[in-house]
């Protein structure tokens, strides 16, 4: 059997100076999730944090506990998900003085 697979990019080459959070995904017919952050651009002093938020139907929304990533330096991470309900989305805060990122953001789910 397949397995079903879907990727979405949620954020392409985005400049980011503050938080925000992507667009919501229903993806309650996937087993896993995996986040990709491109970091292409990190001015210096700048801190990027990313949380996976969970929701039951896309409008209220809590953290998935155990779901968090840091990102010091340019380059690509992942943050992998498991046994979340149906609806995911980034919360993302861009922290400094004088913060700036420029990214690109993957949501990749399997059955």
């Amino acid at each position: 059997m397949l397995r079903r697979f879907h990727t979405a990019v949620l954020e392409k080459n985005e400049t980011c100076e503050h938080a925000f959070a992507t667009e919501p995904m229903e993806c309650g017919w996937a087993s896993e999730a995996t986040w990709f952050l491109r970091v292409a651009e990190l001015d210096a002093g700048t801190m990027l944090h990313g949380q996976a938020q969970v929701s039951p139907d896309g409008l209220g929304w809590c953290d998935k506990a155990g779901a968090a990533l840091a990102v010091p330096a340019i380059g690509l991470y992942q943050l992998e998900v498991r046994h979340f309900g149906g609806w995911l989305r980034l919360r993302c805060d861009v922290r400094g003085d004088a913060p700036r990122v420029k990214l690109t953001i993957y949501l990749a789910l399997k059955e």
